[in-house]
């Protein structure tokens, strides 16, 4: 194993790795954003808006995020939708998670007992209000480990935006084995270091989890 490049390499990847983190991050507000509106469509009373919701998660998980981001970069300046390669992973990454963490909110909420729906409007409460302030309450507790596993899929999978060239951790692992030919020791940098960014989420996670257990 080549030390000398491990350490001579090792700064430019701690800089990657923040890219990393940053669409990451973005991609996940995103996704929540999204996955929120459509678990909500598809438990809405409307025909139109259900059909919606179902077409939505189908589409984004029934077809390869790779894909998705391919027709969203390449294909989006045909439609006149033109966006910088970091943009296109931040949106690509965020509507694609968003139709998992629709599914995880959806089945949390779901798991609610229905007679906590009944006794609130039974005291006056309208169909807003006993979602608000008596269900989402209750199923927060129960989104925490499923949304925490989706951001940890998200973590992994902005390897993708190499790709469309983002300048993130696989896309500079790439680069470097093109001029240095050692493969072992560049993608395992790039191993340790997505390692340890999905600890930190995943301690993140947990934290989170005690906090509303306790509560």
């Amino acid at each position: 194993m080549d030390v000398s490049l491990v350490e001579r390499v090792f700064p430019f990847f701690v800089e990657a790795a923040w890219i990393t983190i940053e669409i990451s991050v973005l991609a996940l507000a995103l996704g929540l954003v999204v996955a929120f509106l459509i678990a909500a469509a598809k438990m809405s009373r409307s025909l139109l808006l259900r059909a919606f919701g179902t077409a939505y998660v189908s589409l984004f998980r029934g077809t390869p995020c790779l894909i998705q981001l391919f027709v969203l970069y390449f294909g989006g300046p045909q439609i006149g939708i033109n966006l910088e390669p970091f943009a296109a992973g931040v949106i690509g990454l965020g509507l694609n998670i968003g139709a998992y963490m629709a599914e995880s909110i959806r089945g949390a909420v779901l798991s609610v007992d229905r007679g906590q729906t009944e006794a609130a409007r039974s005291i006056g409460f309208s169909r807003f209000q006993t979602m608000r302030k008596v269900i989402l309450p209750q199923a927060a507790r129960l989104m925490i480990r499923p949304l925490g596993v989706n951001a940890v899929a998200l973590v992994k999978g902005s390897a993708l935006v190499s790709t469309i060239s983002v300048v993130e951790l696989t896309y500079t692992a790439q680069r470097y084995i093109g001029s240095t030919y050692k493969p072992f020791e560049i993608f395992g940098v790039a191993a340790v270091l997505y390692m340890l960014i999905v600890y930190v989420v995943a301690r993140i996670v947990d934290l989170i989890d005690r906090r509303y257990a306790i509560a």
